[in-house]
């Protein structure tokens, strides 16, 4: 009868994949449920039990595919073998360094192209990386945001008022909106105020948004964390997702309370109905690139995607006389103000000119710039200095 021993390094490389889970527990829940947490409908608690719900069901669902890609035999790499012990603790190391780095700068960046660029300079250092299949990665990786961008301006220029007359959700500091109450044998689901039918729709939708996001992250970020051990073959793909999945949970309980309370960095610190917009066109394009094997950046499409309602939302209010005869592109703040409001908005070309400042002025060019180039710079930081390591450190064996 033989023992099956853990050895030390496959110890080593578990434990770096559970914190690289948790960080994306942390990280993903405050985008995810930010906005359902910000305007009272929901508890930290019940968003973080949602969130590693979903997480998982799209881990166990979707996900594998995105791990086949990453760390199977003849996928990214033509020979999942030099997937050694060693190799697999650097590649994590090098994944979880970057989004440190990422993080401490307050950009959230993408673990997909943070992931994507360590395992491609294994396979670079090694001569095993297969750059057809890079290609078709980066080639997504191009066509994906652009994709959003452009949905997402539509949306911005031309249905976003009425969306934000469908969804109206009033935030108070002392009730939840949607609450469960254990009077019986089952919870029952309760609204603040006996439900006003159009509250309680907006309600919904916030929260399933949400969950929508969940399953997104669980479908592209689980192999962030597990390809690399799958690639060794010394585990299987579904206890490694079942490992990945229950870090995430704890790192949904426990650090992502901090992202809750301040509603993330990105998409959430948006209205609500722009929130709202962004996680669909988002999660959608995201989920559609993982059914296909393509490891997805949420964070890269979603930035995208909130210039792009910015610039359809801005661009709205333009003149089409005025933009006729050449005159400067003006924007009605009045107008901006009475969407949020749920108050009646002109239609296009219609506005007063009265107190209208640029189109820039609605979001913030310089910002906008360091966000994509943080983005940018931190999987190249992965990529680099993984490659560097696997060519020139002799302990590797390469």
């Amino acid at each position: 009868m033989t023992t099956t021993v853990l050895s030390p390094l496959l110890g080593v490389g578990l434990v770096v994949a559970v914190f690289v889970g948790y960080n994306i527990g942390g990280a993903t829940t405050g985008p995810a449920f930010g906005p359902a947490v910000g305007a009272n409908v929901i508890s930290k608690v019940l968003a973080a039990a949602l969130m590693s719900f979903f997480f998982f069901l799209g881990a166990v669902t979707i996900g594998p595919q995105v791990v086949e890609t990453l760390g199977g035999d003849g996928q990214l790499l033509q020979n999942a073998d030099v997937f050694t012990m060693r190799a697999n603790v650097a590649v994590l190391f090098f994944i979880g360094g970057a989004l440190f780095v990422g993080n401490y700068a307050g950009v959230p960046a993408s673990t997909s192209m943070t992931a994507v660029g360590a395992i491609s300079a294994l396979g670079f250092a090694t001569g095993e990386l297969n750059w057809a299949e890079l290609g078709s990665i980066a080639s997504w990786w191009i066509v994906a945001p652009i994709l959003g961008f452009w949905v997402s301006g539509v949306i911005g220029r031309y249905f976003y008022p009425r969306l934000n007359a469908w969804i109206a959700i009033e935030g108070s500091e002392d009730e939840l909106l949607i609450r469960f109450e254990r009077d019986g044998l089952l919870p029952r689901v309760r609204f603040r105020g006996g439900g006003d039918r159009r509250e309680a729709f907006g309600a919904v939708v916030v929260v399933a948004i949400g969950c929508l996001m969940a399953f997104s992250s669980g479908t592209s970020n689980v192999a962030n964390a597990i390809a690399p051990i799958y690639g060794t073959g010394e585990v299987g793909m579904y206890p490694l997702i079942l490992l990945g999945s229950a870090a995430v949970t704890v790192g949904c309980f426990t650090i992502a309370r901090r992202t809750l309370d301040t509603l993330g960095n990105d998409i959430t610190n948006l209205p609500l109905t722009a929130a709202i917009i962004v996680a669909v066109v988002s999660s959608t394009i995201v989920i559609v690139l993982s059914s296909l094997g393509v490891p997805a950046s949420f964070v890269v499409i979603a930035t995208m995607s909130i210039i792009g309602l910015g610039w359809g939302r801005a661009t709205r209010t333009t003149s089409i006389s005025e933009a006729a005869r050449g005159e400067e592109t003006r924007v009605s703040v009045g107008a901006l103000t009475a969407e949020e409001e749920g108050e009646a908005v002109p239609e296009i070309g219609e506005e007063e000119p009265t107190d209208i400042p640029r189109a820039s002025d609605l979001f913030d060019p310089a910002t906008t710039a360091r966000v994509i180039i943080m983005q940018n710079v931190v999987p190249l930081i992965s990529t680099v200095g993984a490659y560097l390591t696997f060519r020139w450190i002799p302990v590797f064996g390469f």
